[in-house]
């Protein structure tokens, strides 16, 4: 009888945020503000960064690919979730949506690595400064950004193969505004214990290392700027960290919240709601935290508009 509810998925149902029927085109009308926020914000600190000679190091090489990875985040889940409070079509193709959970997890991933990246940068840069353009150059930076993006693409495939070969019977409706691998996992009628075991293995042998050569790089870098005797020097040391610092603990905050806590203490309206965070406020964000306190960022901006 069992055998008999499983058929084949060919579309899901993506419910975004239905408890406020009422409130659907103001929600279109916040996320459509809040998209252009991202794409004008990022592309301005792209355009910025490739205008501005100053700015072609390192260090604001990987801030292009930050702003770059920030785009291509929303821009995988915003349209449909806009679409969805626009016109109610909330029906997702099998592949469109297994699509959009493997681009998701890779951006994820490529969000996990470029951190990483950014922390051992600002490392040499403060605790090695005469040694930085030997050891993080042109085409050491452009390595590292092109191997963050290439191994990214390769981490999600086993679990999205698995994922879609799952049996999905009774409801295919998903309780979050994208494809979700949790949202995902809850529908389905195969065990999903293999899935669990990758995602904490996937967590153990990745996200672990990222956030233990974060906070390795930090704990050399805030000894070496309390090392700094002139109180000026203290602070523009730390000013130059100070943004990284603040997304990596908004992000690393995140994502522990909702892949790292047991199943049984999550609920799918919880795990929108932290995803809203890293996947739309924090993009939204990254721009200001980058530009408002950091001086070449705005004397940047400054010259580009004063050109303009």
């Amino acid at each position: 009888m069992e055998e008999e509810n499983i058929t084949t998925v060919t579309q899901f149902i993506i419910l975004g945020f239905p408890e406020f029927p009422e409130l659907q085109i103001l929600f279109f009308l916040l996320f459509l503000l809040i998209y252009l926020i991202i794409l004008m914000g990022n592309l301005t600190i792209i355009t910025v960064t490739c205008l501005d000679p100053r700015l072609h190091t390192p260090m604001y090489f990987f801030l292009s690919n930050l702003s770059f990875l920030d785009i291509s985040y929303t821009s995988v889940t915003l349209p449909k979730l806009m679409d969805i409070f626009l016109r109610k079509s909330q029906r997702i193709s099998s592949v469109g949506c297994f699509s959009q959970m493997y681009l998701f997890m890779v951006f994820l991933y490529v969000e996990f690595f470029l951190l990483t990246a950014m922390a051992y940068d600002r490392y040499v840069a403060i605790c090695h400064p005469l040694r930085y353009t030997i050891i993080i150059n042109e085409r050491v930076s452009a390595l590292m950004a092109t191997g963050c993006w290439i191994f990214a693409f390769f981490v999600p495939v086993a679990a999205t193969v698995l994922t879609s070969h799952f049996s999905y019977c009774g409801s295919h409706v998903i309780n979050h505004y994208f494809c979700d691998i949790s949202a995902l996992m809850t529908l389905s009628c195969s065990s999903t214990r293999v899935m669990e075991g990758m995602i904490v293995i996937f967590g153990t042998i990745i996200a672990l290392p990222c956030f233990m050569t974060i906070l390795i790089s930090y704990i050399y870098i805030i000894s070496a700027i309390l090392r700094i005797r002139s109180s000026e020097g203290r602070r523009k040391a730390f000013s130059t960290c100070s943004s990284h610092l603040t997304v990596v603990i908004l992000y690393y905050v995140s994502i522990l919240c909702l892949y790292m806590r047991p199943t049984s203490k999550q609920t799918l309206d919880q795990n929108k709601l932290i995803a809203l965070l890293y996947n739309v406020f924090i993009p939204m964000f990254n721009p200001v935290i980058y530009s408002l306190k950091n001086k070449e960022v705005k004397a940047a901006l400054r010259k580009v508009f004063n050109r303009k």
